[in-house]
């Protein structure tokens, strides 16, 4: 079958679901021993151990479940050889994982598009996904890829609005992941944010031409991707993070949409906090001094329990510990799958573990 996919919610047919085979990333510029190596990659396993991995794959497992009830083809990509260190001219890195699809593929219609990642650890994820995307290619799909980013010198700076501390990406390159676009047809919304330049938004307009309208918004959210702030759940009807959207800075291309505000979200386990502080700061300071950055100081937000799939217009799953959200959403007439998604705040939720490449969906 075609690749066949316009927004967020038609019905779905088929999926990508990514696998939790996962250690830290690693990036280096100047060469090391082949002793340091090892205890870098030994450290970069431990920031996750065996029980994480065991919970997140039982977590997907009953993912899977659900969406094949639902007569859903699954596809998931090949991690054999994702933690190999490679080079470019510029760093040295190994990847985290090939959890999260929707991060590195956007699909518009029949055509996968490959987005260039601003993260330099990512610069070879997208091809644990080729075997996919050639069996959609020979089936008839579309499949480009944006140009590949250098990411040497500076291409990135930090800023601080309101105390809190972001990232803004320089427009040296085209740089965006595909999880900062939110997809309603004909109109796509762009997040400008530290995922997304504005010269992405400007070589997606130009790349889909005058049949679609790439609108941007640098105002609700600078932090990564969209989908913590922004679900579009069937035409007419969007689910916004009301700590970042306002009336004010709600984009244009939603005014005559209804909204579901969503103003409260369950808070970090403490077993999170202190796996975070416990396991994986230790482990980031370390391979710091071993001369290796990573991103283990980081943790997800919170609002990433906000993140779900819609099997269609009616039918969505959603993260059972978000109760409050659960509530909304059926106030709505949405029918709300609960599942478990233990380790979302290091890995990524229920919409980012997903990819859906199929959905019976019309321009």
């Amino acid at each position: 079958m075609k690749i066949n996919s316009h927004n967020e919610w038609d019905t779905l047919k088929e999926v990508i679901i990514g696998r939790p085979y996962a250690r830290a990333n690693l990036i280096f510029k100047k060469n090391v021993s082949k002793k340091v190596l090892e205890q870098a990659e030994q450290l970069a396993y431990k920031a996750y151990p065996q029980k994480f991995l065991d919970e997140t794959t039982e977590d997907l497992e009953d993912l899977i479940d659900v969406i094949k009830d639902f007569g859903v083809k699954i596809y998931r990509p090949d991690t054999k050889e994702i933690h190999r260190i490679f080079t470019t001219p510029y760093f040295n890195a190994s990847a985290e994982h090939a959890y999260n699809p929707r991060d590195l593929f956007l699909i518009v219609g029949d055509t996968v598009i490959e987005a260039p990642s601003q993260e330099r650890h990512r610069y070879f994820e997208s091809q644990a996904y080729y075997n996919i995307f050639h069996h959609y290619f020979t089936e008839g799909s579309k499949w480009i890829s944006a140009p590949n980013p250098r990411l040497k010198d500076k291409y990135r700076i930090t800023y601080y609005k309101d105390n809190h501390k972001n990232i803004k990406l320089l427009e040296k390159e085209i740089l965006f992941e595909a999880a900062t676009i939110v997809r309603m047809g004909k109109d796509l919304l762009y997040l400008i944010s530290s995922s997304g330049n504005k010269l992405g938004a400007i070589w997606l307009q130009n790349v889909l031409g005058k049949r679609y309208r790439v609108h941007t918004t640098d105002q609700i959210y600078h932090d990564s991707h969209i989908d913590s702030t922004v679900i579009c759940l069937r035409p007419g009807l969007v689910l916004l993070n009301a700590k970042r959207v306002n009336e004010k800075n709600c984009p244009t291309v939603f005014n005559k949409w209804e909204k579901i505000w969503i103003d409260k979200i369950e808070q970090y386990p403490h077993d999170i906090l202190d796996f975070h502080r416990n396991v994986r700061l230790k482990i980031y300071r370390k391979l710091l001094k071993l001369g290796f950055e990573t991103n283990l100081n980081n943790i997800h937000s919170e609002w990433v329990g906000m993140n779900l799939l819609s099997l269609d217009p009616n039918t969505v799953i959603v993260d059972k510990v978000q109760t409050h959200l659960i509530k909304k959403l059926e106030k709505k007439g949405l029918k709300c799958i609960p599942i478990s998604f233990r380790n979302s705040y290091f890995l990524g939720g229920i919409h980012c573990v997903t990819l859906d490449t199929v959905r019976k969906s019309k321009l």
